[in-house]
């Protein structure tokens, strides 16, 4: 078939340059270098959804501290990217006025017992604080405590149901939605999202792509799979995978093998974590000499 005219559907994301320049500069203070920009809930997809889930029409949420972000998957392609500005941050400061407390005592109270639906709760639990230079000591209610997160997590569930109804997906979406971030940590969050929005719910953990415990401290390896860390093992995945792209386009370039640095290959089967560490290898081109390689 021949043709003069190629036609395509993209998605462009688009954001501030101010905001784009300060992430530039932070991680350039920090002494690294940044080898390109991924969006937040494309890194998260990496380590939490499976090809299957894409294929089927997905909905992921990464519940962050400053914002959340919406990312729809349908047919393996991502169709709709979307960024609320709620998150974790919000839920706290809610807590901190709500229940007249110290900003650190309202973000102990939401991760130790914070929970997104309050009917899950006792009438008679209470929570005791420490009152300040001698002060008495504070009492609150557990039940009166989720009924602040609750009222948060609702907002924030609505924007999300309103992004996937604005995106025409709605009755496309056979894996339902997946909740990933730092704020996914909530009990009970799955329930108050499924009574929301009438779609089934799950966390995405990013612990299929870890190593085992034998290759990683259990102490470590616990902690990793926490959804907190979804989008930083996400974007090591992304890294990894451009690291192979290259290898890969390099040689199909005829370039010449002994100008080329061998990636270290580990001595034995290893994880994603140790092989970043042992193989971050450059690849060199042609006109570099032999002094010049760095590993």
């Amino acid at each position: 078939m021949a043709g003069v005219r190629l036609e395509a559907n993209f998605h462009i994301i688009s954001g501030h340059v101010s905001a784009v320049k300060n992430i530039l500069k932070c991680v350039g203070n920090a002494g690294l270098e940044t080898q390109e920009l991924i969006l937040e809930p494309l890194a998260s997809s990496e380590s939490v959804l499976s090809e299957e889930e894409k294929e089927a029409g997905v909905v992921l949420v990464d519940i962050g501290g400053g914002t959340t972000d919406l990312a729809i998957f349908h047919e393996g392609i991502i169709r709709h990217t979307a960024v609320i500005p709620f998150g974790g941050n919000s839920v706290t400061e809610d807590i901190r006025e709500g229940c007249s407390v110290m900003r650190n005592q309202a973000e102990l109270l939401k991760t130790r017992f914070g929970s997104a639906l309050a009917e899950e709760n006792k009438e008679n639990e209470i929570i005791c604080i420490p009152g300040l230079r001698g002060r008495e000591p504070k009492e609150i209610s557990v039940k009166n405590l989720a009924y602040v997160i609750q009222a948060r997590m609702e907002e924030i569930i609505e924007h999300v149901y309103y992004e996937i109804k604005s995106s025409g997906y709605e009755k496309k979406l056979i894996a339902g939605i997946v909740i990933t971030g730092g704020g996914a940590q909530l009990k009970h969050l799955p329930q108050l999202v499924e009574f929301v929005t009438g779609l089934d719910s799950r966390i995405g953990y990013p612990n299929e792509h870890l190593a085992k415990n034998e290759v990683l401290p259990k102490n470590v390896y616990d902690e990793l799979r926490s959804p907190m860390y979804a989008t930083g093992i996400g974007l090591l995945i992304k890294g990894i995978q451009k690291a192979e792209l290259i290898e890969d386009s390099i040689t199909v370039t005829g370039a010449s093998v002994e100008k080329i640095k061998p990636v270290q290959k580990p001595k034995r089967a290893q994880g994603m974590f140790e092989w970043i560490l042992q193989s971050g290898t450059k690849f060199i081109k042609d006109d570099i000499k032999d002094e010049d390689y760095t590993n």
